[in-house]
């Protein structure tokens, strides 16, 4: 019996310890991490009753801290870029481009958890969430009122950005799932440099 035992704590010693995996340490580990990124992305938003009222598609980049680039291809195109001190909305259906400065366009914005400095426990109060549908889900509530969201969510799938599901002032809900992501890549600094196209009119501060 004695021999037994002392196989089968030999077996378990041999076993390799495996971290609880939590939204949170995904989260911290994916901002100290990240100094840039690329994807894809879908986004769907829904009204309070469920009902699909946009769906879109298109490409993303960023490069930490505090630069961004938003391009909707279809079924509308669309741009949001920050260059790290103003963000820029380009809707061409519209021909008409929207500008705010960066400090006041980020703070508790989605776009802060994912291109944001090092103020994330600052603007942020992160709770783990239930793990579903085999990823871990940490809730980010912005801790500013006014930031237009009630609740963001964040998935991940090891340390592997999923998901971005947010609940804005207005119950509406807006779930973006990231695909074909690429860690770190060389961004060129061009590519969050923003001019608005002749013709078109410019809003904003």
């Amino acid at each position: 019996m004695h021999k037994i035992k002392t196989l089968i704590l030999a077996s378990l010693m041999a076993l390799p310890l495996v971290a609880k995996a939590d939204g949170i340490a995904s989260l911290k580990k994916f901002y100290d991490e990240t100094h840039s990124m690329s994807a894809n992305f879908y986004q769907v938003v829904t009204d309070k009753r469920g009902k699909k009222i946009q769906e879109v598609y298109g490409e993303m980049q960023l490069k930490r801290p505090n630069k961004f680039r938003w391009d909707y291809n279809k079924p509308f195109e669309q741009q949001i870029i920050s260059d790290g001190k103003q963000v820029w909305l380009y809707d061409t259906e519209l021909a008409q481009v929207s500008v705010r400065e960066l400090s006041k366009a980020l703070g508790s914005s989605p776009a802060a958890l994912l291109a944001g400095d090092d103020n994330l426990d600052k603007n942020f109060k992160l709770m783990n969430a239930p793990r579903k549908d085999g990823l871990d889900w940490v809730s980010t509530n912005p801790k500013d009122s006014d930031s237009g969201f009630n609740k963001i969510s964040l998935a991940f799938k090891g340390d592997v950005l999923q998901e971005m599901d947010m609940i804005d002032s207005f119950g509406h809900q807006t779930k973006i799932v990231f695909s074909n992501m690429v860690h770190n890549p060389v961004i060129e600094a061009k590519t969050f440099l923003f001019k608005p196209p002749k013709g078109v009119d410019v809003v904003g501060e």
